[in-house]
C-alpha cells in the first residue's frame, strides 16, 4: 500500500507543482509580497497532500524563535521536504539555494520574482560575495535568510559537513541566527520513491546572538543542530517501534 500511496502523492504533488506555476503565473506581475503569499499557499497546499495521501503530518517546534524581522535561518537539509515546508512558517522568507534552479523554465523564473538568493556552487568566492550581497538586500527588506549549511542533502546518521556559507553570512550581516533541525529524511529520504507515514518535526532551537567570530558561531550552530537532530530522529524511531508494537498486540 505504501507504494501506490507513495506514486500518487509523488504524481499530485509534481502536478500540483506545474498547475501553480501555469494558472498562476499572474503572480509574476503583482507585487512581491503578493507573490510570496501565492507561494506560501502553494506549500500549504502540498502539505495537506502530503499528510492526506501520504500519511505524512507535521509538527512544529520552538515557533516561538522565529523571529518577524530579518534574521538568519539555519538548520539541517535532509529532504526535499524544508525547501517547501518552511516557507508558510517565515513572514518573508530569502531561501539561498543553488543556481541551477533557475534554469527551469516557469519555476527559474518565480525564483526571481521571489528575490530568492541563488548561488553558483563551483564560483568559490565570487559565489559568498554574490550571496552575501543578496543578502543584505534580503536583510534590508526585513526578510529571513534561509540556509542549508551543509548546502546539500544529508541522510540521517550520515557525519555532518558544514560549508562557510552560513558563517559568511552571520559575520557580515550582524543579524541573530536561528538553527533549526528536523527528521525529514526519514520519511522522505533523498533519492528514493517512498513516502513513509509519520510524523516529520521541524524544531526552530534558541537564537545565536550576533557578535560572535565566525569559527565559535561554526562550532555552536553546528553543536546546536546535530544535538538537536539526532534527538528527533532517535525520537521518531521509538515512536515507530512503540506504533508498530501496538499493532502486533492489536493483531493478537
Amino acid at each position: 500500500m505504501i507504494y501506490v500511496r507513495s506514486a500518487l502523492f509523488n504524481a499530485i504533488f509534481y502536478l500540483n507543482l506545474v498547475v501553480f506555476l501555469i494558472l498562476g503565473f499572474g503572480f509574476f506581475f503583482t507585487p512581491r509580497r503578493w507573490s510570496i503569499r501565492a507561494l506560501q499557499f502553494w506549500a500549504k497546499s502540498s502539505l495537506f497532500w502530503l499528510r492526506t495521501i501520504a500519511g505524512i503530518r507535521m509538527e512544529v517546534r520552538g515557533r516561538e524563535n522565529i523571529p518577524l524581522g530579518s534574521a538568519i535561518i539555519a538548520g539541517k537539509h535532509q529532504s526535499f521536504w524544508e525547501t517547501f515546508a518552511i516557507l508558510p512558517l517565515l513572514n518573508d522568507p530569502a531561501m539561498v539555494l543553488k543556481k541551477e534552479l533557475t534554469y527551469i523554465p516557469l519555476f527559474g523564473w518565480f525564483i526571481y520574482k521571489f528575490r530568492m538568493i541563488p548561488v553558483e556552487r563551483s564560483s568559490g568566492t565570487q559565489a559568498l560575495r554574490s550571496m552575501i550581497d543578496a543578502a543584505t538586500e534580503a536583510a534590508a527588506l526585513n526578510r529571513q535568510i534561509v540556509i542549508m549549511p551543509e548546502g546539500t542533502r544529508r541522510s540521517p546518521g550520515d557525519p555532518p559537513d558544514y560549508k562557510p556559507g552560513a558563517a559568511a553570512l552571520y559575520g557580515k550581516l550582524g543579524l541573530s541566527c536561528v538553527p533549526f533541525a528536523l527528521n525529514s529524511g526519514l520519511f522522505w529520504p533523498r533519492r528514493q520513491f517512498l513516502r513513509r507515514p509519520g510524523t516529520i518535526v521541524i524544531s526552530f532551537l534558541r537564537p545565536i546572538s550576533p557578535g560572535l567570530d565566525r569559527k565559535t558561531f561554526q562550532k555552536n550552530l553546528e553543536t546546536a543542530i546535530e544535538a538537536e537532530t539526532h534527538k528527533l530522529v532517535l525520537e521518531a524511531g521509538s515512536d515507530q517501534k512503540s506504533t508498530n508494537r501496538e499493532h502486533f498486540f492489536d493483531l493478537r
